[in-house]
């Protein structure tokens, strides 16, 4: 089963979501901020997606660190990533083959299938 790493406000979840419904795809939802983010969870993430790509620079969470804070290595930014999951780009979807597609633009989805 696909399942949905998201954060239920975002808006390009919520389009991510509508995308997979649509095509009447069964999926389950992980919500970084309700559900939170286990060091077991990321790890899992970044073995399939390079840490620098799952690094949401474009985030208010990302502005409001200091600069040594963004100034990171792959430790520390493991560290930033549990204590702040709203840096993860999102949504991330995890497919049955355990590949994870990073953010959603329209048609992202259209080659999947159940």
């Amino acid at each position: 089963m696909l399942t949905l790493y998201m954060i239920h406000n975002c808006d390009t979840c919520r389009k991510a979501r509508k995308a997979l419904d649509v095509k009447a795809l069964m999926y389950k939802t992980h919500d970084l901020r309700k559900d939170g983010l286990s060091a077991a969870l990321l790890e899992h993430i970044l073995n399939r997606v390079p840490l620098v790509e799952v690094i949401n620079k474009r985030s208010k969470t990302w502005r409001d660190l200091s600069d040594e804070e963004k100034d990171y290595d792959a430790n520390s930014a493991r560290q930033l990533l549990l204590q702040h999951p709203t840096l993860l780009k999102r949504p991330l979807l995890e497919l049955d083959d355990g590949t994870i597609m990073i953010g959603y633009r329209d048609g992202d989805y259209d080659t999947l299938s159940g």
